[in-house]
């Protein structure tokens, strides 16, 4: 029998993985020809999550538990416990529900039919209307600018072949942006399209700081044209000076005692040059931040506790 690993992530998720465990078990009781292993980590929850994962741990051998020393986020966890799974083919569920379990036959369906990548692809949302908007500009945008296609409207929800698995353990990138490594492999990716369902329960753990985190991270990971438009606004913006300079002085010289220049035009333009260069060493910044975090190898995640491994 083929080997299948659900792996999930989650952080104060009390209410849901219980839920979550036995909406997996219903998948697999209706698929013949597998074996499964629900493999959880925990980002050092701070709610019962631990506690309702060892529950479900000690009723089903086939639930795993990676307990973390910290939360270390919503990047470095997941990504280390896919490279944990043993499975012929790993699949990535959101402990929320947002991620359908019901697809998982869609899933390996395809994979069976030989697709090594199997990508989950939300073309509608029962979210806020704005956020999904917001979400499908973020992606078009990251496209458009990427040196790598990716996939839009996809959040990592997907089914990965082990020889995927494999190939992401070659990596060794201490913060990964996992839908950019995707794309860069190169395999061709089959869609599951989707509606993306509301949370179950709780609150979502996502916040303005850690979506500008993972949008910021692909875009100093996939693309070099921020810097670039630095570079080529720098030389514009000097070419449009030096123009308007030039028609300053020869309208001084012209008429010379009816027209003054004021401080406006000249506190005008500081400003505005002032807030070029702090956005362009903003985005400088975070290019450095990048290669900082990259030099420092950190590992992904320091494990306290392993359950039923």
């Amino acid at each position: 029998m083929k080997l299948v690993s659900i792996v999930t992530a989650c952080y104060n998720e009390e209410e849901n993985v219980g839920k979550l465990c036995s909406a997996v078990r219903e998948v697999f009781s209706g698929l013949g020809g597998y074996s499964y292993e629900h493999l959880f980590i925990d980002n050092a929850s701070e709610d019962g999550t631990f506690a309702a994962l060892k529950r479900e741990a000690a009723a089903d051998k086939r639930v795993k538990i990676i307990r973390n020393s910290r939360n270390f986020g919503h990047i470095r966890s997941p990504f280390h416990a896919l490279l944990q799974a043993n499975g012929d083919a790993v699949i990535s569920l959101s402990a929320d529900f947002q991620d359908p379990p019901a697809l998982i036959a869609d899933f390996l369906r395809l994979w069976e039919s030989g697709s090594m990548i199997v990508a989950g692809v939300k073309t509608r949302s029962e979210e806020s209307p704005l956020l999904f908007r917001l979400r499908q500009y973020s992606y078009g945008l990251m496209n458009r600018i990427s040196e790598v296609r990716h996939v839009e409207n996809f959040t990592g929800f997907g089914l990965y072949d082990r020889r995927v698995i494999d190939i992401l353990r070659g990596i060794n990138d201490p913060y990964p942006y996992f839908r950019g490594l995707i794309a860069d492999i190169g395999f061709e990716i089959a869609k599951v399209e989707y509606k993306q369902p509301a949370r179950r329960s709780g609150v979502t753990k996502n916040n303005f700081y850690s979506l500008y985190d993972m949008a910021m991270l692909g875009f100093t990971n996939y693309s070099k044209i921020p810097l670039r438009a630095a570079t080529f606004l720098g030389f514009i913006m000097s070419v449009l000076s030096l123009f308007v300079a030039f028609v300053y002085l020869v309208y001084k010289l012209i008429y010379w005692e009816q027209f003054s220049l004021g401080m406006a035009p000249v506190v005008i333009g500081l400003f505005f040059m002032f807030s070029v260069q702090l956005l362009f060493l903003g985005i400088a910044g975070e290019y450095i931040c990048s290669i900082h975090t990259k030099v420092l190898r950190r590992p992904l995640v320091i494990e306290a506790e392993r359950v039923n491994f």
